[in-house]
């Protein structure tokens, strides 16, 4: 599950309302909203998050953290780290290594320390927007 999905399951659930019902009245399929939900598609179009704001209400700051989460969600990153030092490939290749082993707990503590971390440059961070090559 992505953060985007996480929220927007949250609003439905808050209001009551199914996932079917959802995705009729945004007229998009039941099987793109549950794929988006549950982190198996990719970001959604900058329209669908403002379709969703109006759908539940939401308007400044909300709706600008609904869109922050959006930007967060892709679920498959590619991190470019060429040109950056040989201990940001490490932790990068480290990263991809444990991601799936690491709990709730130290996912948050990685986390608070990236948001302390000033901020260099631009974001070294590719989004995949096709399938998977290999």
């Amino acid at each position: 599950m992505t953060p985007f999905g996480e929220r927007v399951r949250a609003l439905r659930e808050g209001k009551g309302v199914t996932l079917k019902q959802m995705a009729t009245d945004l007229h998009i399929s039941s099987a793109y909203l549950s794929a988006l939900e549950h982190g198996k598609r990719g970001q959604p179009s900058p329209q669908l998050v403002r379709q969703i704001c109006a759908y539940f209400g939401i308007i400044w700051d909300e709706a600008e953290e609904l869109e922050r989460l959006a930007d967060l969600s892709h679920p498959r990153v590619t991190v470019d780290t060429a040109g950056l030092s040989p201990k940001a490939t490490e932790l990068a290749n480290r990263l991809a290594e444990r991601i799936h082993g690491l709990d709730d707990g130290t996912l948050e503590r990685l986390l608070v320390l990236l948001d302390e971390a000033p901020a260099r440059g631009g974001p070294a961070v590719r989004r995949r927007t096709g399938p998977r090559r290999r």
